[in-house]
């Protein structure tokens, strides 16, 4: 059975706390758990402001099915961290096979 998980590194321009860095990355979280029912957590937390890393995962018994969803998620992505003053800067997109 395929795991697909996909790791988003985010540079974050208008964050000037820790606070307004949780703000962005919560909101990206919530918003990718709730339209693709994804599992989405930060990884790599540090306490630099204007960086973070997100990773979402998802299984399912299709390949295909998870490699459109992760595409779907990744443009996705890109569009919510663009709207709340953040940009992707790079995505690596993999799958475990159980």
């Amino acid at each position: 059975m395929p795991i697909a998980y996909l790791t988003l590194e985010l540079r974050i321009e208008a964050a000037h706390s820790l606070k307004d860095k949780r703000q962005v990355v919560r909101s990206l979280k919530d918003r990718l758990r709730n339209s693709f029912n994804v599992s989405v957590a930060e990884m790599d937390v540090t306490d630099l402001w204007q960086r973070a890393t997100l990773g979402v995962v998802s299984i399912s018994d299709s390949r295909d099915y998870l490699e459109g969803l992760m595409r779907n998620v990744e443009r996705e992505s890109v569009k919510l961290a663009n709207n709340n003053g953040a940009e992707i800067v790079d995505s690596f997109l993999d799958y475990l096979e159980t």
